[in-house]
C-alpha cells in the first residue's frame, strides 16, 4: 500500500469476507450459490433466446422482458468472480481500482433494473387503462429509446460513485464486509470526512430508486382503479392476471432494496451479518428468481420453453 500523509493509506487491494460466523463452511456455501449464478445466468439467457425466436413474443412487454433478463445477467455477471472466488477458492484479495469497477456495475445494472421495472409498470399501465393506443405508444423505438436511456441514466449517475471514493484517504483497515464492493460498505474504511459520500449516496437513492418506486405504485393505482371499473368478474381477473409476474418482480426488487439502504442507514448493529444478508438476497435473488417467475407465470413463455425442449430432445 503507498502511503498518504504519513498515517493514511491509498491501499493496492481490499480483502473480501464471506458470511459472518459461516468461514469453515465456505466451500459448502459455494454450491449452493454456483447452483444460483448457472440458474440466473442460464435462465435468463433462455428468456432472451425464446424472445428472439419467437415472433409472436416480439409484443413490447416481452421485449422489456428481455431487456430484464439482460440486466439480470449483467449484476449475475458482475459479482460472480469475486463471489465464488472468496467462498470456493478463500481468495479474498481484489485490487483497489478492480473494486471501484466491481462497485460501478453492481450499482449501474441494479439502476438499469429499476429503470426498466419502471418501463414495465408504464406498459402494463397503457395497455389495461388505455388499450387502443397501445401500439401507437409502444413503438420499438420507443422501447429501444427508453432502454437507451435506461442505460444512460445508471451509467451517468452511478460513474461520480468510484471518483468520490478515489478522492479519499484510507486508514489500515482494508477488510470489506462482503464478498463483493459495495459503496456503503467501501466508504465507511475512509478516514476522512464521508459526509459528501453519504449526500450522494441518498439523492442516487431518491433520483433514481425513490423515483421509480413511486411511479410504479402510481401506474398500478391508476391501473387498479381501471380494473375496479370493469363490469364483469372474469375480465377484472384476466385484468390482473397480466400483471401478476410484473408485481412479483418489483417486489423481489425493491423489498431487499428498501430493507438494505434503511439497515445501512438506520441499523446500528455489532455484528455485519444483517448487512450482508440482506445485500447478498438482493444481489443473488433477482436474477435468479425474475425468468422463474415469469416461466411459470407467463402462459406464452411456457409454451415456447416446451417447443424449446422438446426440439432439443427430438
Amino acid at each position: 500500500m503507498s502511503t498518504f500523509n504519513g498515517t493514511y493509506y491509498q491501499p493496492q487491494f481490499f480483502l473480501l469476507s464471506g458470511i459472518p460466523g459461516l468461514e469453515v463452511s465456505r466451500i459448502w456455501i459455494s454450491i449452493p450459490l454456483g447452483i444460483m449464478y448457472v440458474i440466473a445466468i442460464l435462465g435468463n439467457s433462455i428468456i432472451i433466446h425464446i424472445m428472439h425466436k419467437n415472433p409472436s413474443l416480439h409484443e413490447p412487454q416481452y421485449v422489456f422482458l428481455s431487456l430484464l433478463a439482460a440486466t439480470d445477467i449483467g449484476m449475475a455477471a458482475s459479482t460472480l468472480p469475486t463471489v465464488l472466488n472468496v467462498f470456493l477458492l478463500n481468495h479474498r484479495r481484489i485490487e483497489f481500482h478492480g473494486c471501484l469497477a466491481q462497485m460501478f456495475f453492481i450499482h449501474t445494472f441494479s439502476s438499469m433494473e429499476s429503470a426498466i421495472l419502471l418501463a414495465m409498470a408504464f406498459d402494463r399501465f397503457v395497455a389495461i387503462c388505455n388499450p387502443l393506443r397501445y401500439t401507437v405508444v409502444l413503438t420499438h423505438s420507443r422501447i429501444i429509446q427508453m432502454g437507451l436511456a435506461a442505460v444512460a441514466r445508471g451509467v451517468a449517475l452511478m460513474a461520480p460513485l468510484p471518483i468520490l471514493l478515489k478522492r479519499l484517504p484510507f486508514c489500515k483497515n482494508i477488510i470489506l464486509t462482503h464478498s463483493f464492493c459495495f459503496h456503503p460498505d467501501v466508504m465507511k474504511l475512509a478516514c476522512a470526512s464521508i459526509r459528501v459520500n453519504i449526500i450522494y449516496g441518498l439523492a442516487l437513492i431518491l433520483c433514481s430508486f425513490g423515483v421509480d418506486s413511486v411511479f410504479v405504485v402510481l401506474s398500478y393505482t391508476l391501473i387498479l382503479k381501471t380494473v375496479l371499473g370493469i363490469a364483469s368478474r372474469e375480465g377484472r381477473l384476466k385484468a390482473l392476471n397480466t400483471c401478476v409476474s410484473h408485481i412479483v418482480t418489483v417486489l423481489i426488487f425493491y423489498v431487499p432494496l428498501i430493507a438494505l439502504a434503511l439497515i445501512h442507514r438506520i441499523g446500528k448493529y455489532h455484528s455485519p451479518l444483517p448487512h450482508v444478508t440482506m445485500s447478498n438476497i438482493f444481489l443473488f435473488l433477482t436474477p435468479v428468481l425474475n425468468p422463474l417467475v415469469y416461466s411459470v407465470k407467463t402462459k406464452q413463455i411456457r409454451r415456447a420453453l416446451r417447443r424449446l425442449f422438446v426440439l432439443k430432445v427430438g
